[in-house]
């Protein structure tokens, strides 16, 4: 296998059509009114939001965009307001400032100096707030994760990859961003370094070390299969680079998993337990 750009190209209009019916086909087998995204202002939301449009119409779709002191960002907010207006989206921005200070303030032993702890309770809150929206007004919460991310663990646990659906979570970063500018995403959002925003200055290619373009490449080798060498030769990088995201790859499957328990009766919930749907 050759490790180039080009085999991550898809047939963007055929993928384009696909989520649109995933989307669409989960909102009427659900009975839900429509599709609630947390909007960011992020490639990933903002991709996931106008895939919604597409799919059930912008007046079906709640963007929430929830905007709080310590990472406001008032560049996010035009783009998501962008998004929004040319895709026709419905949005509702709640400031979660005072509920985040609230919870800093009744934990016991609470840490201000613990980065991760205040970064992972913000994606928590942020999720609170999607899913009593999306219980309020009858919508399922689409999600917004990618495929690079998701492997590479780079996400809170029940916070932001928490949703009913994830349309993108098959595709890596960059052919997030091929997607996006296939459907008309301004390009400056593309073109705009990805961020958690869970602490000032964040970014997301700087915590994980390593340039989506190159990341992926080495992602897509390992999920083919290919060994370690090979990777690296192709690249024309370190063994260990490889290696590096091979460890943390492997190290994150907790998080991607349901809900572990150990078997004990004869068929188990998330391991073998499965109904038809037929009578």
């Amino acid at each position: 296998m050759k490790l180039a750009s080009f085999i991550l190209d898809l047939d963007w209009q055929d993928a384009v059509t696909k989520i649109k019916r995933f989307i669409s086909s989960y909102v009427e087998q659900s009975g839900a009114k429509g599709v609630l995204v947390g909007l960011s202002g992020g490639i990933d939301s903002c991709t996931v939001a106008a895939l919604s449009a597409l799919a059930i119409g912008g007046e079906k779709v709640l963007g929430l965009m929830l905007p709080e002191k310590e990472t406001h960002n008032a560049k996010d907010i035009k783009h998501a307001k962008l998004v929004a207006e040319k895709f026709s989206l419905k949005t509702k921005m709640i400031d979660i400032t005072s509920t985040l200070r609230t919870f800093y303030m009744s934990i016991p032993d609470f840490d201000p100096a613990s980065k991760l702890c205040m970064g992972n309770l913000k994606a928590r809150t942020r999720m609170i707030y999607l899913y009593y929206y999306a219980n309020k007004f009858n919508l399922i919460v689409c999600g917004s994760s990618d495929k690079s991310e998701t492997m590479m663990g780079y996400f809170t646990k029940w916070g932001d990859v928490a949703a009913d659906i994830s349309p993108i979570m098959d595709l890596y970063k960059t052919q997030v961003r091929k997607l996006a500018l296939h459907i008309g995403i301004p390009k400056t959002v593309i073109a705009k370094p990805s961020s958690p925003a869970l602490w000032p200055g964040q970014l997301a290619e700087k915590e994980l070390g390593i340039k989506y373009e190159l990341l992926d490449l080495i992602l897509y080798g390992l999920e083919h299969f290919m060994n370690v060498e090979d990777i690296a030769r192709q690249l024309g990088i370190e063994e260990k680079t490889v290696e590096g995201i091979k460890r943390k790859w492997l190290s994150a499957e907790h998080k991607r998993r349901m809900l572990l328990t150990m078997k004990l009766e004869y068929r188990t919930i998330g391991t073998d337990l499965r109904l038809s749907r037929n009578p």
